[in-house]
């Protein structure tokens, strides 16, 4: 709640200080028809969800469960090695301006989501047949997430694939540096390729269309030169997946749903439009 309460002050300042700034200065750095893209790396936090897990052996659900993101330690390779860019945490976005502030735009976010280990949960439901100690009926009870138990993570990865809409204002300008503000909305779907062992029925491995997100975005953004730029970003959202796989049986899915922080540093280039330059009009 905090993340989101910070959110819309900024939005809110955002348009303000976009105010401002358009009396002090008379150019925009962004102007109708320009394309950017940018690409960099985020941090994740999670809100404790509750995991419900249906099968032909099983219907139970796990509550509070604790997980986080897993950052990849930094190195060149493989931060900046092209053909290894999606092993760390990413932002990748690709947008248009329909005028001189407002921007509209695609992006995939690949974030990654670890359920921790050995935590203990509350567990509701019943497991059957499966040969293994955990079989039974359970009623609010106390349960080890313990790795013969359950493995489950999306770190290949959480996989936010959105569309944006954004305001960008420049509140500072000096020589070849600018300083602006941006926030937005953005809405997408979740495509996430969870990695998952449950009991003894195998493991999962693979990308499934399992639910949608939204989330708000503010940022600071420095350009040099007119096309480089350098951009911070908080974003807060909400996530439901109602329809994750968890084995190679179709019958076996989990569901979940969430609140998320991300933090970002991202890095971009800005495509200027050629204006004609306007002819003069010849007076009698």
């Amino acid at each position: 709640m905090k993340c989101f309460i910070g959110l819309i002050l900024t939005l809110t300042l955002s348009s303000l200080f976009g105010q401002t700034g358009a009396a002090r200065l008379n150019t925009n750095t962004y102007q109708k028809g320009d394309i950017y893209f940018y690409w960099g790396w985020n941090r994740g936090f999670y809100t404790n969800s509750d995991i419900h897990f249906k099968g032909e052996h099983y219907d139970f659900q796990l509550d509070n469960v604790v997980a986080k993101d897993r950052q990849t330690p930094f190195e060149v390779n493989p931060y900046l090695n092209p053909r290894n860019l999606t092993i760390p945490q990413t932002n990748f976005r690709i947008g248009y301006f329909i005028n001189d502030h407002y921007n509209v735009s695609f992006g995939f976010d690949h974030m990654k989501y670890v359920v921790q280990t050995n935590q203990t949960v509350k567990i509701t439901g019943e497991i059957d047949d499966t040969g293994m100690i955990y079989d039974g009926r359970y009623e609010n009870d106390d349960i080890v997430i313990s790795p013969d138990f359950l493995q489950f993570e999306h770190t290949d990865g959480l996989n936010y694939i959105n569309l944006s809409f954004r305001r960008v204002d420049k509140i500072l300008a000096f020589n070849k540096v600018k300083l602006h503000v941006t926030g937005g909305v953005d809405v997408g779907v979740l495509v996430p390729r969870t990695d998952a062992e449950l009991l003894n029925f195998g493991e999962n491995d693979k990308y499934h269309l399992s639910g949608f997100g939204g989330s708000l975005v503010a940022g600071l953004n420095l350009t040099f030169f007119d096309h480089f730029f350098v951009q911070s970003e908080l974003k807060g959202g909400y996530i439901n997946m109602p329809d994750m796989r968890t084995t190679s049986s179709k019958m076996d899915k989990a569901s979940q749903s969430f609140f998320f922080d991300q933090y970002n540093i991202v890095f971009g280039w800005v495509f200027h439009i050629e204006r004609p330059t306007p002819v003069p009009v010849m007076s009698n």
